[in-house]
């Protein structure tokens, strides 16, 4: 069985690695028990975007971001 095999190996891991193996083991379980109720849309706004939001920022509002 391979829950049998995931022990054996869990048994050869330095003890003082086993926190992190049962951290990555956890949340792996946590996120497959998660429901996506709806999928990702990729930005905030909805519609289109027109020509000037590509244009380039004034160099005034790009020294703000930095």
């Amino acid at each position: 069985m391979l829950i049998q095999k995931i022990v054996q190996e869990l048994q050869d891991i330095p003890e003082d690695k086993l926190a992190e193996i049962y951290d990555l083991i956890h949340y792996f379980r946590l996120g497959l028990s998660k429901e996506r109720t709806q999928p990702r849309t990729p930005g905030l706004l909805k519609g289109q975007l027109g020509d000037a939001f590509f244009e380039p920022l004034p160099e005034d509002e790009l020294q703000q971001w930095e």
